[in-house]
């Protein structure tokens, strides 16, 4: 201290109070950092992308749904891996596209194969972080003992195994198909014997979904919620019957739209909401030839099991207070494969150590809409084990192939389907999605670069993952989903 300040009784307060100040400053704790989010996946089966007031739907109200589009981000470009149940939910739960885990198509009761244990699952990814995990739903990823969630990470699990038509009551299979069982855990508790037994589906899976939080909402917790609708066929709980101006298909939606709002009112009595990631997705489009049964695509062309956008395109909203910022579109195309490394990088967990497929879409939902993923925008997609089109930017690119259509005939109507027709042909098609997200105009002839670079990209991928239909042994693939030694 200088003379100056020595004989200055007042600028030797000051320096003490300074001094005091500081060394207050300094030893003050640092401030909490967020805690890990809770995180709930809502995940709906074969629901279009236009069947949401949010995305555009005029005959069906969403208004819980729309709530979390309002309060947090909606997708206008979200896409499932494959335009089927199995391959899509592998994906979302692995990060991979499906053909890396060797899931194709959808499982049935006699399917001997699943996702293979060795694929970290996005709730083997928030276990070790103290994260207590359940799905409640339709699996649909093997029901033999070492595929079911119990042993995916999952600490429980109630639902269905595979898809709610695979039981004696299918109305087209001319397969015998084995009664549909409902699983406790790892074990079968009971049969569904009938439609009456599947209308209480949506509610019985709500209701478990709100105990879990009840009894979890103390630590972090993983909830994954795969509804079994609106897949065919439909049931919905009494008190919502005839509530929409949809008929059955748009109650169904009501009554899921409903338990949103349940499940966010769960979280908002234990004071949790703002530090929950709450998804809404759809598992691919929907199943077109079931008509009146069945939802719509806003416009896109065609539907479920088809890699056109009606098939692969599907609503997704997600809130999460502190990184998504109200009222937020991404148009950036984004992935269910995208998931898993978001949840990483959000919970702090570690990545999988095998090869994933996804990146981290958390630039995006921070509202960093021109980010460029590290992938460059660019999404293949296979439709059981063969490349059919693919995505970079704007640019949509078809493969030759046979895909099935109602193009010239009449839908389905209560619930009895419409017969395809399987032999519709494309050639190679290029779209620009973003002046023709409908796919109605192929304008390869004014981009001949474009189409070049993407099928130079398209061949890098299948160098990796392979191609059915080529000689090409892919040097990264993993599957097939195997069957683990002990489960005959």
């Amino acid at each position: 201290m200088n003379s100056y300040i020595r004989h200055n009784p007042i600028l030797v307060l000051l320096s003490i109070l300074m001094l005091l100040t500081g060394q207050m400053l300094h030893s003050e704790e640092p401030p909490a950092t967020q805690p890990p989010p809770n995180i709930v996946i809502v995940f709906t089966d074969d629901q279009g992308w236009g069947d949401l007031s949010c995305y555009g739907s005029k005959q069906i109200p969403t208004p819980n749904i729309d709530q979390l589009a309002a309060e947090g981000i909606r997708f206008t470009d979200f896409y499932v891996s494959q335009p089927v149940c199995s391959a899509s939910r592998s994906s979302l739960l692995s990060g991979c596209y499906a053909n890396r885990v060797g899931i194709s198509g959808a499982l049935v009761p006699s399917s001997k194969i699943g996702l293979d244990p060795q694929e970290l699952t996005i709730a083997e990814v928030v276990k070790p972080l103290g994260y207590a995990t359940a799905c409640y739903g339709k699996w649909h990823l093997g029901h033999h003992p070492s595929f079911l969630p119990t042993a995916q990470g999952f600490d429980e699990y109630c639902g269905i195994p595979y898809s709610n038509d695979m039981w004696p009551g299918h109305p087209e299979s001319p397969k015998a198909w084995p009664p549909l069982p409902w699983y406790q855990q790892d074990q079968v508790e009971r049969i569904i014997k009938n439609l009456d037994d599947q209308e209480q589906i949506t509610a019985e899976l709500t209701r478990r979904a709100v105990q879990f939080i009840d009894d979890h909402a103390d630590r972090p917790f993983l909830l994954y919620l795969p509804h079994s609708m609106p897949h065919v066929p439909l049931g919905v709980s009494p008190r919502f019957r005839q509530t929409t101006r949809f008929g059955a298909y748009g109650d169904v939606i009501r009554e899921i739209d409903d338990s949103v709002g349940q499940i966010r009112k769960a979280l908002e009595k234990h004071g949790i909401l703002d530090n929950t990631l709450f998804m809404f997705a759809s598992d691919n489009g929907p199943w077109l030839s079931y008509g009146d049964h069945a939802g719509t695509t806003g416009g896109l062309r065609e539907g479920k099991g088809t890699t056109w956008e009606g098939g692969v395109r599907v609503p997704c909203v997600m809130r999460y207070p502190p990184v998504i910022s109200p009222g937020t579109t991404c148009s950036t195309p984004c992935m269910t494969i995208d998931i898993l490394p978001t949840i990483v990088e959000l919970t702090g967990g570690t990545a999988p150590v095998l090869p994933i497929d996804g990146v981290s879409i958390v630039p995006q939902l921070q509202g960093d809409l021109d980010a460029v993923p590290p992938h460059e925008e660019l999404y293949f997609w296979y439709h059981r084990g063969d490349m059919e089109a693919m995505r970079m930017g704007r640019w949509k690119l078809h493969f030759p192939h046979k895909y099935r259509s109602l193009e010239g005939r009449p839908p389905g109507n209560n619930g009895i389907p419409a017969k395809y027709n399987y032999q519709i042909e494309t050639g190679l098609a290029l779209y620009d999605l973003e002046s023709d997200p409908n796919e109605q105009v192929d304008v390869k002839a004014n981009h001949p670069g474009v189409v070049v670079e993407m099928s130079a990209r398209a061949n890098g991928m299948r160098q990796r993952l392979g191609d059915r239909l080529s000689s090409i042994k892919g040097d990264e693939v993993r599957g097939p989903g195997r069957l683990p030694a002990g489960d005959k």
